[in-house]
């Protein structure tokens, strides 16, 4: 079911049911679970233990410029909140915590805003703010697990407009075209005035009984706005009404089961050119002609986080915990680097001449785009990471679930 309307009653949230907890009590021993949430750090020949970091010369030197706390972090909800970063500043938020504001290059703490709410006897309620947030225009937007929406102004932290939606919020709010785009756990996308929080229109489509804990942000382009679904497809709405404009699998929801049937597109979709590349748990990467929804290619590589690009290639890391490297004329593997089997992967990020990822344990992988070999390796926190590194302006930044946020630079 899909709809795009401007008025009307809103339709009940669907019913999302975590795919971790039916994977658990379902399969005795589901190797997906471990894969998804770590376990022990050894492998001790057990297949379903993650993989054993081994021993590498490194070959470029990662500094460590700056670190912050953001505040107490998502720990186990899986949100996976990371860090955006918008006219030189990082913007991050925690469960609890509040937004903050750091200066990219320095760590610079430069605002801070910590919501709070009145509840029915006029206590005092703390807001638990989880999807992003979002920055662009002169705005940070931030969502929350009730379904709350705060826009702050971008230079001084100062609230601008609230708003609600039917969901809660786990991914970051997408800001441009003189509106905000919020996506909520129901599989609905709202859109706000970016200057009155007015809602002017939102769009639903059907979540499947068993999906991924995650969703990734709308993807802006001239005039569209990009969804990636928790059904393995992708769907491009017309910014100014949410009327959709085509609607293209990445992967097919093909299985006996719910759980084999998972093909969720949790990534957000990268937009280069006219050119939109998406990736879904079942394994496949697509690149599409973003204003007709043509496929150009299908790779049977891939996983549901966000893919990395580079000049000539892709980087996208798979549910078993496989990176590879993809040409991005063809989306053909150049490489693969399995040595990091079920450490759950984040989603990859591009800095510099090498691909990057994170895992369950706080390490970072810098691998060469080249060749897919380990260049270095830095450990931050020792919690897991689940959202995918941020590169801008050469920095690096990360974001572990107990909020601590931490910059690296390559020599």
């Amino acid at each position: 079911m899909k709809q795009a309307q401007k008025t009307g009653r809103d339709l009940r949230p669907a019913v999302r049911v975590a795919a971790v907890v039916l994977c658990a009590f379902a399969l005795a021993g589901c190797s997906t679970v471990k894969g998804w949430f770590g376990g022990k750090k050894k492998d001790d020949g057990k297949p379903n233990e993650p993989a054993e970091l081994t021993d590498f010369t490194a070959s470029v030197k990662v500094d460590k410029i700056w670190s912050a706390n953001a505040g107490k972090g998502e720990d186990r909800i899986g949100v996976r909140q990371g860090p955006v970063v918008a006219d030189g500043r990082v913007y991050a938020a925690a469960i609890k915590g509040g937004v903050h504001a750091y200066d990219l290059q320095t760590g610079k703490q430069v605002w801070e805003y910590i919501p709070k709410r009145k509840d029915k006897d006029k206590k005092d309620k703390d807001i638990r703010l989880s999807g992003g947030p979002g920055a662009g225009d002169g705005l940070v937007v931030i969502g929350g697990l009730d379904g709350e929406v705060i826009a702050l102004d971008a230079a001084t932290g100062a609230e601008k407009w609230t708003a609600k939606v039917t969901n809660e919020v786990i991914a970051a709010p997408a800001i441009g075209l003189g509106m905000v785009f919020v996506r909520s756990n129901d599989g609905r996308v709202t859109a706000f005035d970016a200057a009155s929080g007015e809602r002017r229109w939102f769009w639903t489509h059907e979540v499947p009984m068993l999906s991924l804990r995650g969703n990734g942000s709308p993807t802006l382009g001239p005039g569209f706005v990009f969804v990636g679904n928790d059904d393995g497809t992708l769907s491009a709405l017309a910014a100014s009404d949410g009327r959709p404009t085509w609607d293209q699998p990445v992967a097919q929801p093909e299985g006996r089961s719910e759980l084999d049937r998972m093909a969720d597109v949790d990534g957000t979709p990268v937009l280069d050119g006219t050119v939109l590349y998406a990736s879904s748990f079942k394994k496949q990467t697509v690149a599409i002609d973003a204003p007709s929804g043509r496929p150009i290619w299908v790779s049977e590589h891939g996983g549901a986080g966000r893919v990395g690009v580079a000049s000539d290639r892709l980087i996208v890391s798979d549910p078993s915990g496989t990176v590879y490297g993809l040409d991005r004329s063809s989306g053909s593997a150049l490489w693969s680097q399995p040595s990091l089997a079920r450490r759950n992967l984040t989603g990859a990020a591009v800095q510099g001449d090498y691909a990057v990822v994170g895992d369950f344990d706080g390490y970072i992988h810098w691998m060469k785009l080249d060749t897919g070999e380990f260049a270095a390796r830095e450990r931050v926190g020792g919690k897991s990471l689940r959202a995918a590194p941020v590169v801008a302006d050469g920095v690096l930044i990360v974001q572990n679930v107990k909020g601590e946020l931490t910059a690296f630079k390559l020599q």
